[in-house]
Formats: structure tokens, sequence, C-alpha cells
């Protein structure tokens, strides 16, 4: 079994849609890091996303743990057009297409961004190729709201619009294992 730790970086108290936008974390909560560092497990392989709000709180929870290369195929949704805009603004300029990203996410996408399809389906080869490269590990990823949702998703074997219904907040945990060739969903939004 590879069991999988998605971690969501800390918070970067943004009021837009942040995803391929390089926003820091805010990681001044030391004992939530310190709560979340223990409650993961030791032998574990560290890897984040390539923004630095990923990359930051990966680096807060690394230990002694083994990091290996940041991915940016584990970006948060691009986007485009509508980055750093609020849902209020995006769906005032943008009232359709906001409407179906949003109510039934698949193939459609903001303009100059990404379908939830094509994030899903970025993020699923990663996943698929680092169950192969450390098949029986356990894997803390630090990732974003949406890329979790992708996975937890897939897990769940469930539509896309019922994963966004989960809440997954700033440094929670969501477990997935992985008994190839079946996922399980071990626990979601954990707040150690």
């Amino acid at each position: 079994m590879t069991c999988w730790w998605w971690v969501r970086h800390g918070p970067t108290h943004s009021d837009g849609l942040i995803g391929w936008t390089d926003l820091p974390a805010d990681l001044s909560d030391i004992a939530a890091l310190d709560r979340l560092e223990k409650h993961l497990p030791s032998d574990a392989l560290v890897v984040s996303s390539d923004l630095s709000r990923c990359v930051a709180t990966a680096d807060a929870l690394t230990a002694n743990r083994q990091r290996l290369h940041h991915a940016p195929a584990i970006r948060e949704l691009n986007f485009g057009a509508w980055e750093a805009r609020t849902f209020a603004e995006v769906a005032a300029s943008d009232p359709e297409t906001s409407r179906a990203y949003w109510s039934e996410p698949g193939d459609t996408a903001p303009p100059n961004g990404e379908s939830w399809n094509q994030a899903s389906g970025r993020v699923a080869q990663f996943v698929a190729q680092t169950n192969r490269d450390h098949k029986g590990r356990n894997i803390i990823a630090v990732a974003h709201f949406g890329v979790i949702l992708t996975q937890l998703q897939r897990a769940g074997r469930m539509s896309a619009r019922s994963a966004l219904s989960f809440k997954i907040d700033n440094l929670s945990v969501t477990r997935l294992e992985f008994l190839d060739p079946t996922w399980r969903v071990h626990g979601v939004n954990h707040l150690p």
C-alpha cells in the first residue's frame, strides 16, 4: 500500500482565486505546524508543488524526512484570466462560464486557464508515476485545494461536483491509500 498524506499549504490571506499566482504562505502558527509535523509519518517522502506557498510549508514539515524535487504537476488549478480576482468579480464579468466551471466541473475552462479535467489529468499522471517510483511508501504531498480535491474525487470514485463540496482547510491532511489498482479514502480535512 502506498499512502498519500495530502497537506494543504499555509494560508495566503487572499480573497481572490489564487491558482498559479505565486503568493507566500503565512506560516506564523508555529503550534499548528508542530502538531502537523508530529502527526505525519516520520519515514515519509516529502514532495510539494513548486509554488512558494507549498515549498515553504513543506520546508516547515520536512524535519528528517527525505525531500523529492518540487513538482509543477501538482500546482493548483490554472485560473487563467480569473487569477487573483474574487468569485464575485468573475461571476459578474463571465457569468455563464463561471457558473459552468463551478456547478458542472469538467471540460469548461476559464479564459487562458485549464479545466477541472485537464488539471485532474495532470495531477493523476504525477501520482501514477510516483506510485510506480515509490511503491509502498508514505508520501507527504504539500499541494493546493483543487489538487487535493481531484485526488479525493479519484479515490472516492465520485463526481467532480461532489468532490468540490468537501472543505479542505489550510494545514489540513487528507489521507488516501493506493492499494494497486484501487484507492481508499482514509480521512479528509483532518486538522491535527
